[in-house]
């Protein structure tokens, strides 16, 4: 590995469960969630909890030590909030070992607070770009009510996840500044995606190359270096074809396994046996932070 990157002794592997998929009214020209775009992806409302479990179950036998609960939509609702925070609880009841993580958008402390109580460790909210070329690939909520749930999931004891896309057509000064921005907000872990075209929405293409990519991964590690993982998400099978595992010598030190929200990914075994061949050693257990009792 390169010794130029710290963090790299074990790779973490993290799963995501589509808790509510395709109902989002938001107009995000990056995202087949959105229902303006007529995308073909799977629509429904939200799972059931015993579902959810079953899902985790299976993650964690996959060997991921994360799992992702992610709503379609703007932000939690009193309803949403109620679920997300009974599906936490049924999660934790397994004992599976599994740091809980959820995405449901923009939310507000005392939200983020129930879902503390309920179990849940990480809140993920990402970004997307920089604040200055958010309005172009987003017009139904700012760039601002991201950042401020951020501030919420600190204010609230949560760990933050937060993290981007590139490849949208964005400047390097715009990856830049995201990177910054999302430096500045001292997050846990930083999910890096990107783009994946899809013929539905009005971005048509990735805009970055391979080697871009790479050394945007580079570029986040050294930028953020207290993350305890950048991690590479959506998009990871696209932009990196067969040379996918350089992610880990170039400052990645997690992934997603699995399928992702609206598209598939490789199968977990595929995943584990690569990185076994290739002498990774993979993390087996949860960390806990400094901070977390």
């Amino acid at each position: 590995m390169n010794d130029k990157f710290k963090n790299t002794d074990e790779i973490f592997l993290c799963a995501i469960c589509n808790v509510e998929s395709g109902t989002c009214n938001e107009d995000c020209k990056f995202c087949t969630q959105s229902v303006r775009y007529k995308a073909d992806i799977q629509r429904y409302k939200l799972k059931e909890i015993e579902q959810i479990v079953k899902e985790a179950t299976i993650a964690r036998e996959n060997g991921a030590v994360g799992f992702c609960l992610v709503t379609a939509g703007l932000g939690l609702t009193d309803k949403k909030t109620k679920f997300i925070a009974e599906a936490a609880k049924a999660v934790k009841a397994a004992n599976l070992g599994l740091r809980l993580i959820a995405c449901n958008g923009t939310a507000s402390v005392e939200q983020l607070k129930e879902l503390k109580a309920a179990g849940v460790d990480n809140y993920n909210h990402n970004l997307e770009t920089s604040r200055e070329f958010y309005p172009t690939i987003c017009t139904t909520h700012e760039w601002d009510e991201r950042y401020q749930t951020c501030l919420n999931v600190k204010e609230a004891g949560l760990q933050l996840v937060c993290g981007g896309i590139f490849g949208m057509g964005e400047t390097q000064e715009d990856r830049i500044s995201m990177i910054k921005s999302i430096a500045s907000l001292d997050p846990m872990n930083v999910p890096l995606n990107f783009f994946h075209p899809n013929e539905a929405l009005p971005l048509v293409e990735n805009t970055i190359t391979r080697e871009e990519a790479f050394d945007l991964v580079e570029l986040s590690r050294e930028m953020i270096p207290n993350a305890h993982k950048i991690m590479v998400a959506g998009g990871r099978e696209l932009m990196f074809g067969d040379e996918q595992y350089e992610i880990f010598n170039r400052g990645a030190n997690a992934f997603v396994i699995g399928d992702y929200l609206t598209t598939s990914g490789k199968t977990p075994k595929d995943d584990v046996e690569a990185l076994e061949k290739l002498g990774f050693k993979i993390a087996k257990h949860v960390v806990k932070m400094a901070d977390e009792k």
